[in-house]
């Protein structure tokens, strides 16, 4: 059984710093593409940042320079490293684990930035 879950959202303050987590099971984790998606209130989900298996990497427009994603295969786990937070980052926060046909969600995680 595949299981993504996310760990590490929270309420934080304009410019703070967050880092998410997403810990894989039931899937041969290295061979996966993982990307990090949010979904703001009353918006439409938005790719954030992915990482191939190479350690290749994109970002949107609105994150590059702020968030870094990064990933331990070893554990299994990918991450996204959120500097100067901003109000319009608050969202729900997921990964996603990709392979040819396979497409795995996690739950989400909660992410609030405000004053």
């Amino acid at each position: 059984q595949v299981q993504l879950v996310e760990s590490g959202g929270g309420l934080v303050q304009p410019g703070g710093s967050l880092r998410l987590s997403c810990v894989a099971s039931g899937i041969s984790f290295s061979l996966y593409r993982m990307d990090w998606y949010r979904q703001p209130p009353g918006k439409q989900r938005e790719l954030v940042a992915g990482i191939t298996g190479g350690r290749s990497t994109n970002y949107a427009d609105s994150v590059k320079g702020r968030f870094t994603v990064s990933r331990d295969n070893a554990k299994k786990t990918v991450y996204l490293q959120m500097n100067s937070l901003k109000a319009e980052d608050t969202a729900v926060y997921c990964c996603n684990a990709g392979r040819s046909s396979d497409d795995y969600w996690g739950q989400g995680t909660q992410v609030a930035v405000s004053s």
